[in-house]
Order: C-alpha cells, then sequence, then structure tokens
C-alpha cells in the first residue's frame, strides 16, 4: 500500500462582499402624516388613520426593507386628533344653532288690514 495522505482542503476563499441596503420609507406613512397635517373638514384625518395603519402593517411585514414607522403613528395621531376636532366643531356649531333659535324667537308678522 502506498502511503499517500489525503489532500488537504484549501483555505476557505474570501467571504462574498455583504451588500448593505438601505430601508426605503413607505409612502402610506409619508401620506399619512401629510393628510394628518392638512385638516379639511375631517376627510383628510380619516385618510390620514387608514394610510398610517396600511403603512404600519407594510412595515412590519416588509422584514426590514421598508422605514417609516414613525411617520405612520404620528399621521395615525394626528389623525385621530383632527377626528377629535371635527366633533368639537359640529359640537359648537350645533350647540351655536340651538343657541340662536331659542333665544331671538322670530316674530310673526302682524296682518295688516287696508
Amino acid at each position: 500500500m502506498s502511503d499517500q495522505q489525503p489532500p488537504t482542503p484549501s483555505p476557505p476563499g474570501p467571504y462574498p462582499p455583504v451588500v448593505y441596503v438601505q430601508p426605503r420609507t413607505n409612502g402610506k406613512a409619508v401620506a399619512s402624516l401629510v393628510l394628518g397635517i392638512v385638516w379639511f373638514w375631517g376627510i383628510t384625518s380619516i385618510l390620514a388613520i387608514v394610510f398610517g395603519s396600511m403603512a404600519r402593517r407594510e412595515i412590519e411585514e416588509s422584514g426590514g426593507t421598508q422605514d417609516g414607522r414613525g411617520l405612520a403613528i404620528a399621521g395615525i395621531v394626528l389623525g385621530w386628533v383632527g377626528v377629535g376636532l371635527l366633533v368639537v366643531v359640529v359640537v359648537v356649531i350645533a350647540l351655536a344653532i340651538t343657541a340662536v333659535t331659542h333665544l331671538s324667537p322670530v316674530p310673526s308678522p302682524t296682518p295688516t288690514f287696508v
């Protein structure tokens, strides 16, 4: 038998370069923040809540490839503040209308005979 030794494994080669991918900001998170800031009779507030909730879910499911969770949360909070502001405005208007109609009754015109 021959006295041959098995070949020794070669040292490992260079490792592949590490590629860092910067997370992208979720567009719905940005839209949620903008809609929460721009208050237009509560319509944009409701949209801010919807877009913010969708963005949070997408960011959590992205596995780190999307960013903007703070923007989405800020949009949701501003959306709820806008909804609360809408409720206050509606209540104030309703109270003002009620107060005006009860404080100064409109006199009925008196008939005039010629």
